[in-house]
């Protein structure tokens, strides 16, 4: 949530020379309405449904770069999907710089709470082990601009993906 998974996976799929989707953006096309509304209709519960059925399609495509929402590694399936399925890139970026991306940012419906700060602190908590049991490449990010951050991403997968 605020990691840069969109801005950096876009910009890595076009340097890879691969296709770039967004398992929360085909979400939204295949339903016609936008993630705040389906909380709001479905609760969480009815979204993590809906991602891991899309999860499962998406995980099975060839040279795509996919960006999962905040929240895909939550369930041990779509952990073992993403894991077996592909190379996972945990872009790590501390709950500091996470608020000061997201604060403002109306369409992240979990931050829509009394107390969105001391929320991210406790997603941040909840997720980064997750993230760390299922990622195969962990990218440090914070300060650094999205470019930067793709380039470290492409440099640790070129040295792992070296014949």
């Amino acid at each position: 949530m605020g990691a840069g998974k969109t801005t950096v996976g876009r910009e890595l799929a076009k340097r890879l020379g691969f296709r770039f989707l967004d398992c929360d953006h085909e979400i939204e096309a295949r339903t016609g309405v936008k993630i705040p509304t389906i909380f709001e209709i479905e609760g969480e519960e009815g979204f993590r449904r809906r991602e891991s059925h899309t999860l499962e399609e998406l995980t099975r495509e060839s040279s795509v770069v996919l960006a999962t929402g905040g929240g895909a590694v939550l369930r041990p399936a779509n952990r073992a999907m993403l894991r077996e399925r592909g190379v996972v890139v945990y872009l790590e970026v501390p709950p500091q710089i996470l608020w000061e991306r997201t604060r403002h940012d109306r369409n992240r419906p979990l931050l829509q709470c009394e107390n969105p700060r001391a929320k991210i602190e406790s997603l941040y908590r909840e997720r980064a082990p997750l993230y760390r049991e299922v990622a195969h490449l962990i990218i440090p990010g914070g300060r650094g601009n999205p470019g930067a951050m793709t380039k470290a991403v492409e440099r640790e997968l070129m040295t792992r993906c070296k014949p």
